[in-house]
């Protein structure tokens, strides 16, 4: 799995039109499934997302997780960022899951951050969306599950 997270002030995604979710302060993360991610990947990807220290201290360090501030996050889901760009203009996207397997990941995903963030709101797997967002920072990370936990 690929994720792309970003410290953000607010954030929201509409799809297809409709207004999906919103949050306050936390995070916003693209998701991307990737063949062969499995359950695993999800859930120690969900757990370093909800330790990972880059809010704030007093002393104005990045030294405190989402938890720690009380933050949320907007999960989004994104198969372009599993992107094959090494040859001409054109990217392919072979290395995505088929979304017989990424939607069932992407929502065991999100639940396992919903264990550990106390509000996750979510895009609508496969439809076209829209997002607003005021990133703090800024501050982005890209993350992919097959670094986390000894996994090669």
């Amino acid at each position: 799995m690929i994720a792309v997270l970003q410290r953000i002030r607010s954030a929201s995604v509409t799809a297809d039109g409709v207004p999906s979710g919103a949050v306050g302060a936390g995070l916003y993360i693209l998701l991307g499934v990737v063949n062969g991610d499995t359950e695993q990947d999800a859930e120690r990807l969900a757990e370093k997302i909800a330790k990972l220290r880059i809010f704030s201290d007093g002393a104005g360090k990045m030294n405190l997780s989402v938890v720690d501030v009380g933050g949320e996050a907007l999960v989004v889901s994104n198969f372009t960022l599993a992107a094959n760009y090494s040859h001409g203009n054109r990217p392919d996207y072979m290395n995505a899951a088929p979304p017989s397997i990424a939607e069932p990941l992407y929502r065991y995903f999100t639940e396992q951050l919903r264990g550990q963030v106390g509000k996750v709101e979510t895009g609508v797997f496969g439809a076209d969306m829209t997002t607003e967002m005021v990133t703090d920072g800024p501050v982005t990370i890209v993350m992919h599950s097959e670094l986390i936990g000894g996994k090669k």
